[in-house]
């Protein structure tokens, strides 16, 4: 099968296309699916970089997908956000039945979802919703999964809670389905958000749902403190999705005590000298790939299968928006291009890539 990846870990330009085998026979809860869009994270720019840090042994565990291949095969394929058409299960799959179109969540630790055919566990799947195609429908997996652990299982964000949020980079993909959880699925009264150009500023309002918007190239401090905010809605929790070091003083001194923080990016900081400890806040990481990395030792196993299920039914009834922006041809052209463009840090929303999307060149060629 034709597969996009790298042989050796760099720029952009190191992706290409190869002819690898095709995955083996599922085993398990595997399913093999048919590949017919995929999204392209922060994740897959900082794997093919070869800087990817998040576990200290990533690298190491990953060795092994390239071991043995000859050179002509040898290929680390990249991507974590998927849909597509089950085509063979695994003895042991309950939840779907061949010809079911998915989207899902690809493994850390196995070949990525830039391939033809991937082995995908379906405790990381869910039904395709029914109001979106796979190229939307690749765009929501990674980034909602993500956004609701964060939200639910690190910060403890009841639904209707009398409290606001602050999320970091609103025009992002991950803030921008953060912000639209903690106001259309948990109600929060204040989710204020950050972003810095008049295009995201709109994304993050329309799309996201934000009630308020800072520049986080400005005093966020000062600007939120001089928000119209409601003196009974403490702004009890943060959500960081950018530069985690740049924001633990000033979200130190804008939570209400007793507040709690939760980061998605990997960082080294200092608290000594923030209001963390006189405030008694609380910080925790949030890495969606901790459950099936560490065998599922204290973790609900089923809980990404029930998001997706539900998230199915948000989108189809319009609580949640799909945020791709941008949509292309499955090539490896394009990917390099999604590359470039997310490790420059100046998109909006998110960028899938299908295999029907319109062009001349052979999909993932």
């Amino acid at each position: 099968m034709r597969a996009i990846g790298v042989s050796q870990y760099g720029p952009p330009d190191n992706l290409q296309s190869k002819e690898i085998p095709r995955p083996p026979a599922p085993t398990g809860r595997q399913m093999r699916v048919e590949i017919k869009a995929v999204s392209v994270n922060p994740i897959d720019i900082k794997v093919r970089a070869g800087t990817y840090d998040d576990p200290p042994d990533y690298y190491d565990r990953v060795r092994g997908l390239t071991e043995g291949a000859n050179e002509a095969q040898k290929l680390h394929v990249m991507g974590y956000d998927g849909a597509g058409v089950v085509r063979e299960l695994g003895p042991d799959v309950r939840h779907f039945k061949t010809g079911d179109e998915i989207y899902f969540l690809g493994s850390p630790v196995l070949q990525g979802t830039y391939a033809e055919e991937l082995l995908v566990d379906e405790r990381h799947a869910g039904h395709k919703p029914g109001s979106l195609d796979f190229v939307q429908a690749a765009a929501m997996p990674l980034t909602y999964a993500t956004a609701y652990e964060s939200l639910v299982d690190r910060l403890g964000i009841r639904p209707n809670e009398k409290a606001g949020i602050l999320v970091i980079n609103g025009g992002g993909g991950m803030g921008s389905v953060a912000s639209q959880i903690a106001r259309r699925v948990l109600n929060l009264p204040v989710v204020i958000t950050t972003a810095s150009r008049p295009e995201t500023e709109a994304f993050s309002r329309d799309v996201g749902g934000a009630t308020h918007v800072v520049n986080h190239r400005e005093d966020i401090v000062r600007q939120i403190r001089d928000l119209d905010l409601p003196a009974d809605v403490p702004l009890k929790y943060a959500y960081i999705t950018s530069r985690t070091e740049q924001y633990i003083a000033p979200i130190a001194d804008v939570l209400a005590p007793f507040g709690r923080v939760c980061s998605i990016v990997q960082a080294k900081f200092d608290m000594y000298g923030t209001q963390f400890m006189s405030k008694s806040l609380s910080f925790a990481w949030c890495w969606l790939a901790t459950g099936a990395y560490h065998g599922y030792v204290n973790d609900h196993e089923e809980k990404h299968h029930e998001w997706y299920e539900e998230l199915a039914s948000l989108l189809d009834d319009g609580t949640i928006k799909c945020h791709l922006t941008q949509r292309k041809r499955l090539t490896l052209e394009n990917i390099r291009e999604a590359h470039k463009a997310t490790e420059a840090g100046k998109g909006v929303g998110k960028t899938a890539l299908g295999v029907d999307e319109p062009g001349e060149q052979p999909a993932f060629c």
